[in-house]
């Protein structure tokens, strides 16, 4: 496929051949040294960083653990959840992330927290990689897109954080591709996202925008039963405790003085903040970016609806990825798959196959340059893209049809 669709641009063939080896290379280093600077404890290992193995999975399990418990909104106060966790895993522990997803995720956490740790880290991996696989072989068809996009940078920080990164990029394949197929499914879809809304943000834009008031519908009435499910199992408390303290304490990765998330927050607030910006105008100026991202968002949706889909999925993504304060890394998955499947199809010219190589190296270049508190990534890779397909969204007039990657299977 890669030298059938790039046989007429040879430099465009090349790089997306570099790239792929360049990802399988730094796929293979990465596990080789993680593997390497793991300590294989009892009864939770530590990776290299002096973290549990996954992470970011570790609170999820402990929201499995707890969540039948007298009062699991407890562990929203970050001093509650912090001695709970150095009882678990000693006094030399070091900080774990705290919990910040919405208690809805309980829905999902109990079996996981019946396992023992790696058990439950291992079957929560596949089961995200599987989705990733089914849903995506079946949408496109092609072993090598697929194969590519999965060991890219961001599905790396993904594995090595113990996020969902892979299954969250089936779902948002199977909400665009169901959008106008079926669409009540679609918004059933877009309302289980209500369990890690980051990306979802901008969806109710894109849904007003091209007249889905049907997808609307379904996705407000799921989330409305998630989150009256979740109350009526585990208690309204919960959802107290999350707007009290688990809300505020997100906030704090936000105002963090010494920046500890810039290396893993690709967004233009962090960049921002690198600069030497304060939280006040940073935040002031990010504002101004979703502003843009979600007026981007309307008009190619509302004004392109019957474009390319792969232009118009590429283009969501980028917006949200310069859009958003709060997104890591890992989150930009869904923004390489699309920069991925222009690429492959040769939909971009020189300047946008450049701003699409640079958001795939994303998660590692705001990796290399956030720990040196150098400022840059967040503010060029996904503006760029979005600029770049907002150009050519501009310039094409709507085709009216599905392209051959994203038409119905």
């Amino acid at each position: 496929m890669l030298s059938t669709l790039c046989s007429r641009n040879p430099d465009m063939r090349e790089a997306i051949r570099g790239t792929a080896f360049l990802s399988a290379f730094a796929f293979a280093a990465f596990w080789l040294t993680w593997l390497s600077m793991v300590q294989w404890r009892q009864p939770i290992p530590w990776d290299g960083s002096g973290m549990t193995i996954g992470k970011d999975f570790f609170n999820f399990w402990m929201y499995g653990r707890e969540a039948f418990s007298a009062d699991p909104g407890r562990f929203y106060d970050l001093d509650t959840y912090h001695a709970a966790v150095k009882q678990l895993l000693g006094p030399d522990s070091e900080y774990q992330p705290n919990w910040s997803y919405p208690p809805s995720i309980m829905l999902l956490a109990p079996p996981f927290g019946a396992l023992p740790y790696v058990l439950a880290l291992a079957i929560f991996t596949l089961a995200g990689i599987a989705a990733y696989f089914a849903v995506l072989l079946r949408r496109f068809g092609d072993w090598r897109l697929v194969g590519v996009v999965a060991i890219s940078p961001a599905a790396i920080v993904c594995l090595n954080s113990g996020q969902f990164a892979y299954g969250l990029t089936a779902l948002f394949v199977a909400i665009f591709w169901q959008l106008d197929r079926r669409p009540i499914l679609a918004g059933v879809l877009i309302g289980v996202l209500s369990l890690k809304p980051q990306l979802g943000l901008f969806l109710p834009v894109m849904l007003v925008a091209s007249g889905r008031w049907k997808t609307f519908g379904a996705a407000a009435l799921t989330t409305l039963t998630l989150a009256a499910l979740t109350a009526l199992l585990f208690g309204v408390q919960p959802w107290i405790d999350y707007l009290h303290n688990g809300v505020p304490t997100q906030n704090l990765v936000l105002r963090d003085p010494l920046m500890l998330g810039a290396s893993v927050m690709p967004t233009v607030f962090m960049n921002l903040r690198q600069f030497g910006l304060s939280y006040e105008t940073a935040m002031a100026i990010q504002l101004c970016t979703a502003i843009v991202a979600a007026g981007a968002i309307f008009w190619a949706f509302r004004f392109r609806r019957d474009a390319d889909p792969d232009l118009l999925f590429a283009f969501y993504f980028a917006c949200c990825v310069f859009g958003l304060p709060y997104l890591l890394s890992y989150d930009t998955m869904p923004l390489t798959l699309g920069a991925a499947v222009l690429l492959l199809r040769g939909k971009l010219d020189v300047w946008g196959m450049r701003w699409a190589l640079l958001v795939w190296w994303l998660p590692f270049l705001q990796m290399g340059m956030g720990v040196l508190k150098i400022p840059g990534p967040g503010l060029i890779a996904a503006p760029l893209f979005a600029w770049r397909l907002f150009q050519l969204l501009r310039d094409t007039a709507p085709q009216g049809a599905a392209s051959e990657v994203l038409r119905p299977a």
